[in-house]
């Protein structure tokens, strides 16, 4: 049992059903000028801090498509944008050679303000009109403040839930020894 637990697929899963439930049931009920907070996001741009460009994709695409699940959007339209999201938040924590939690903020807000431009870009490219208003830039502030936030703290869980020992996250990257 604990060899299943320990498996990062396990845990991803585990951390995506109980913020699915978080993001859908308190969330919706806590917003701001009627715009909800975006854990789910926030957990991908975490992933991708904490586990480089591939793991963040990986997690931003599991969670995008968990919560299209719940959603009345296009199937995968989610978990293309979160998938993307993770990526390059590990793609811009990989060009730093520290890692302080300011920085996990910053990205975390840029990341999250560029999801939230993102989204209702590809929706009118697939053919969902509507979305792209000029209200999508008080959505990316308030989102973007909010997740600069709570980033590092979904950092920290996504270093549990990728399973990333504390070893290897302090090693540094073997380019430096060629």
């Amino acid at each position: 049992m604990i060899e299943l637990i320990n498996r990062p697929l396990v845990r991803l899963t585990l951390i995506g059903l109980v913020a699915l439930v978080v993001q859908t049931t308190l969330l919706a009920d806590l917003e701001f000028d009627g715009i909800a907070l975006q854990i789910m996001l926030a957990l991908s741009i975490g992933a991708g801090i904490s586990g480089g460009s591939e793991r963040g994709a990986l997690a931003g695409f599991m969670f995008g498509l968990m919560f299209d699940l719940v959603l009345s959007s296009p199937l995968g339209l989610t978990a293309l944008v979160y998938g993307l999201v993770g990526f390059l938040a590990g793609y811009a924590n990989s060009l730093a050679v520290a890692n302080p939690w300011w920085l996990n903020a910053l990205i975390g807000a840029g990341g999250s303000a560029a999801a939230t431009f993102a989204y209702p870009v590809v929706a009118t490219w697939v053919g969902v009109d509507g979305w792209l208003t000029t209200r999508v830039i008080e959505v990316a502030i308030v989102v973007a403040l909010a997740n600069a936030l709570v980033v590092p703290l979904a950092a920290l869980v996504m270093r549990w839930g990728l399973v990333i020992k504390r070893r290897a996250r302090l090693a540094p990257p073997p380019e430096i020894f060629a």
